[in-house]
């Protein structure tokens, strides 16, 4: 019974920051209609904030592939960049984040002993962004967050993680050619 307890305390511990999040926003006023073409615009200059991840080409192709396969799952066809609808562009970035829970004693529950806890992780965000090339203005944001601890390192579950995270952003991503009620 211990052990069970210990198991479901770490369950409960890591469960508020391990969690994925993802969504999107799409730009009023626009038809998707107009978009069935994509090309990549230019590449981030900044810096994940991670030295593992900002030295890693392979991370950074692994990211672009897994777009570009959801992109064409989603209808859309690769293109040179002039006669492209819309330019591609994605930024990732890590960064250290604290999860204090007092906060839930307020709402009268508690980890263990009812003390509070500071647990630090590190917390990975993914956002992609379809540009208009003829007007340069953002019509599709999709973002997505989930911890990162653990997962830098292991080549297998940062690629499980890429590829769930692109999948479940460019679901909220209206089809190639579609039009929007």
């Amino acid at each position: 019974m211990h052990r069970f307890m210990s198991v479901l305390m770490l369950s409960a511990l890591t469960a508020g920051c391990a969690a994925m999040t993802v969504s999107s926003h799409i730009e009023r006023n626009i038809s998707f209609t107009d978009y069935a073409t994509y090309d990549w615009g230019p590449r981030d200059a900044l810096p994940v904030g991670d030295p593992r991840l900002d030295n890693n080409a392979f991370y950074r192709d692994y990211v672009e592939g897994a777009i570009e396969r959801m992109l064409a799952a989603r209808g859309y066809e690769r293109t040179s960049g002039v006669d492209a609808d819309v330019l591609v562009h994605y930024h990732a970035s890590v960064n250290d984040r604290i999860d204090v829970n007092a906060a839930d004693m307020s709402h009268g529950y508690c980890y263990q002993n009812c003390e509070a806890r500071v647990i630090e992780y590190q917390e990975g965000t993914l956002v992609i962004d379809l540009v208009d090339r003829r007007t340069n203005k953002v019509v599709w944001r999709g973002w997505a967050r989930d911890t990162m601890d653990g997962v830098i390192d292991d080549q297998e579950r940062l690629e499980r993680q890429v590829d769930d995270g692109v999948g479940r952003m460019m679901r909220l991503l209206p089809r190639g050619g579609a039009v929007l009620r």
